[in-house]
């Protein structure tokens, strides 16, 4: 499966615990220091792909002022999609900080 950075965001605001499509929101946006900031539609589509995946789950529903708010859990998938996920991007910037060291050695301008 081929995760994008909004999935991997999507996916690490849900390490800790449950959240709602805004809480989710809120956590990505905190997470990437504001650089990432997910709009609902793109949210929704994020959170179907995942749940299609098998990589998060319906935790509960609340009603919040009339309105139903889903909760969305990380299942052991996902937290393992997650784990393969950060590791291949340490890997990758592993080796593009070693080509950096090896540019900066060389007198490369």
């Amino acid at each position: 499966m081929n995760i994008t950075e909004p999935m991997f965001l999507a996916l690490t605001a849900l390490v800790d615990e449950p959240r709602h499509g805004y809480g989710i929101v809120q956590e990505v946006d905190r997470l990437s220091g504001g650089r990432v900031q997910l709009k609902i539609g793109t949210l929704y589509g994020v959170l179907d792909r995942l749940s299609a995946e098998g990589l998060i789950a319906l935790d509960r529903e609340e009603a919040q002022q009339g309105r139903l708010r889903r909760y969305y859990r990380l299942t052991d998938d996902g937290a393992e999609a997650l784990r393969a996920e950060a590791a291949r991007m340490e890997q990758t910037a592993r080796v593009a900080t070693a080509l950096l060291r090896a540019r900066t050695a060389g007198g490369a301008a």
